[in-house]
């Protein structure tokens, strides 16, 4: 299976391609240019590296998200577009699901955290499964938008070694320190941010499951509203609208 994979879910953008137990090529770049100037031209060199036949693809995966809204829209947009082009499949792939899948096969807890404003993160809790010669990833806590102090809380709670990564930890570090009773680590830089290489690769395994989508039906997950919906909420409810 051929799995082209991009994540546009944070400040990182990705690109990567797939193909059985082989990541043929991956993207990356984290310097906060916009997702709309890098995305496009990161694909292209990808398959123009590669000799990559776009037609040949088998599915698109996704980061489905959550995360960073504008980000979400256009990795979303872009997935949307290439699979209607195409007409092939797409894969959402969960951000914290595709995060958890860079520390592939630890024996601790993973718990991926973006940053989500307002002292909360977009975070869940996993862990790997033997399964024959392979690991599963098994959610633990499903994605959710919460206080950072709940999912530490919540670490503390299972009493097993943690490890942290996301954009969220450097946020969050000392709230982190101070809160954790139980052994955790940091993830290093190589596997602490979003990787396409990792959508892809989890976005095969649920390819193999039949968990796709056709293009035109997909929509990001976003958890919560955006900020400009919440600011007109508020402004709606001091007025009395």
């Amino acid at each position: 299976m051929k799995v082209l994979a991009i994540d546009t879910s944070g400040l990182v953008a990705s690109v990567a391609l797939a193909e059985g137990d082989e990541l043929r090529a991956e993207f990356i770049t984290n310097d906060k240019k916009t997702h709309s100037q890098t995305l496009l031209p990161m694909l292209e060199q990808l398959r123009q590296m590669i000799g990559l036949e776009l037609d040949t693809v088998d599915a698109i995966a996704i980061a489905a998200g959550p995360g960073s809204f504008t980000g979400l829209r256009i990795g979303s947009a872009t997935a949307k577009g290439l699979g209607l082009a195409l007409q092939k499949p797409l894969v959402e792939v969960p951000t914290l699901e595709a995060l958890a899948y860079n520390l592939y096969g630890t024996d601790r807890l993973v718990c991926p955290m973006m940053d989500a404003r307002r002292n909360q993160v977009y975070t869940g809790l996993y862990e790997y499964v033997p399964q024959g010669e392979n690991y599963e990833l098994r959610v633990l806590i499903e994605q959710c938008a919460v206080d950072v102090a709940q999912i530490v809380e919540e670490c503390n709670r299972l009493g097993r070694e943690v490890i942290f990564l996301g954009d969220g930890v450097p946020v969050y570090r000392e709230q982190i320190r101070e809160g954790m009773k139980v052994p955790y680590h940091l993830a290093p830089a190589h596997v602490n941010r979003q990787r396409a290489g990792s959508v892809a690769a989890l976005g095969a395994v649920y390819a193999s499951r039949g968990q796709t989508v056709e293009a035109a039906l997909h929509q990001p997950i976003y958890l919560r509203k955006s900020q400009a919906e919440r600011e007109r909420e508020e402004a709606d409810d001091h007025t009395g609208a």
